[in-house]
């Protein structure tokens, strides 16, 4: 077998298990989803992470996933400063981050996926940010990520790929049932952490 067919397989079998791990979560109730983003809340917010976390990047919960939009309300009632990720009109492959100022704050505008951006707002450097809620579709305990494979957060947070940055806190969110028994790595991937479930706190192992 050539590295080209091992590279081959590995995306294969990623994307199966995309698929499985994103019906799973769409399979749960929308009491399910409330329950769980409630358990995930009082998971985080007592948390130094959160405390001690002045700018904060959130994500809309969609397809399934664990909503952090109760952790939105209460940092925004702290007063801290919370940014959603903004897709490059231009079509390369970082994130910007803007500034949302309400819970359910208007968004007209809606990037390539259909996600409401806030895109005339303050902007946050990535290196700026105190802490990223990420989103992922499956997680090992050793904080590695599945995403949607679209490799968006890797490239805007390369810069923490090999460094001794502590900051920003790149934080994945995940219902525990997205677990799995572990998960391979590529070179480009940035590692979260730590993750957080409705069940558990994950932290990645010290090097």
């Amino acid at each position: 077998m050539t590295s080209n067919d091992a590279v081959a397989g590995i995306q294969a079998l990623k994307k199966l298990l995309r698929q499985q791990l994103r019906q799973q979560r769409r399979n749960l109730t929308a009491q399910q989803q409330r329950t769980a983003a409630l358990a995930l809340y009082r998971q985080v917010v007592t948390s130094n992470a959160f405390r001690f976390s002045r700018r904060i990047t959130f994500t809309i919960a969609r397809d399934g996933e664990i909503s952090p939009h109760l952790l939105l309300t209460e940092a925004l009632r702290r007063r801290k400063q919370c940014y959603l990720p903004v897709m490059s009109r231009f079509g390369h492959d970082r994130l910007s981050f803007r500034r949302i100022y309400q819970p359910r704050q208007a968004l007209p505008s809606r990037n390539r996926f259909n996600i409401p951006e806030p895109v005339r707002a303050q902007a946050c450097p990535p290196r700026a940010l105190s802490m990223v809620l990420f989103p992922l579709v499956a997680f090992d305990a050793n904080c590695n990520r599945l995403g949607m494979g679209k490799g968006f957060y890797d490239h805007t947070f390369a810069f923490l790929r090999n460094s001794a940055r502590k900051r920003p806190l790149l934080l994945g969110l995940a219902h525990a049932c997205q677990r799995v028994e572990a998960l391979a790595i590529a070179p480009w991937d940035v590692k979260l952490q730590a993750i957080v479930t409705d069940q558990a706190w994950y932290k990645a192992p010290q090097n």
